[in-house]
């Protein structure tokens, strides 16, 4: 029998980005996500889902394929949160929920950059493994949109 390591199931990695709300979160669209993370070939709406699901299939560059649909949109609180409901491989875990959140910087040294924060909560069998990769290319993500944005100036 192997043991597992105890790990907690959720991981929140966040950025400060020098450019203004607005720039960023114009991007902030499931659909739009591979204008930015560089780890995506593509990204696109799904057909046939019903009028009432946003559903979008991320294309990896390593092959991985996902179906991602969005759960929640708040253009007024500037968030999108989104669940994974199908990956090719199949993922090693029942289940993860992600939710992108944006925040004007309104004063400091940072005043007009945007705080942005990606955070993921997996099902309990997620394991270390898992929850370190979350971090990593949650990172990477974020460095990704900030030099998105950056080339856009």
């Amino acid at each position: 029998m192997t043991s597992r390591i105890p790990t907690s199931t959720s991981v929140t990695e966040s950025s400060v980005i020098a450019a203004p709300l607005g720039d960023v979160w114009h991007l902030i669209k499931l659909q739009d996500f591979h204008h930015f993370w560089t780890k995506l070939s593509k990204s696109h709406h799904v057909k046939g889902a019903s009028p009432e699901t946003d559903v979008v299939q991320w294309t990896f560059k390593d092959g991985t394929h996902q179906e991602v649909k969005q759960e929640e949109h708040s253009a007024i609180d500037h968030f999108i949160t989104y669940s994974v409901i199908s990956s090719t491989p199949a993922l090693t875990y029942s289940s993860v929920i992600s939710t992108v959140r944006c925040y004007a910087v309104t004063t400091g040294p940072n005043e007009g950059s945007t705080f942005v924060q990606w955070s993921a909560h997996f099902s309990s069998d997620a394991d270390a493994g898992v929850i370190e990769d979350a971090r990593f290319k949650r990172k990477e993500a974020l460095a990704d949109l900030a030099n998105a944005v950056g080339k856009k100036k």
